[in-house]
């Protein structure tokens, strides 16, 4: 795993009432579900970037209030028409 380094004021860290490694993780969660909602990434690589499993991270997207279902209805109907 690779390792990165950021740099945050320290009064951000009361603005959850989280330490810093409990907001990392959190800001790593809002990033994935964010980049998940607006169809960058899949729900398997967003839940990698979250730390998460994927069962974890469909809790975390309904947290978020987003639908763990990212499908247009063309893509909903094409897995339908493919499903046995």
């Amino acid at each position: 795993m690779k390792t990165i380094s950021i740099q945050l004021p320290e009064t951000v860290f009361s603005s959850l009432r989280k330490n810093p490694q409990e907001f990392v993780q959190e800001m790593r969660i809002a990033a994935a579900v964010k980049w998940y909602g607006i169809g960058n990434i899949s729900q398997n690589k967003a839940a990698e970037i979250a730390g998460l499993t994927r069962v974890e991270f469909i809790n975390a997207l309904s947290r978020y209030r987003v639908d763990f279902m990212q499908y247009t209805t063309e893509e909903l109907a094409e897995e339908l028409a493919n499903a046995d």
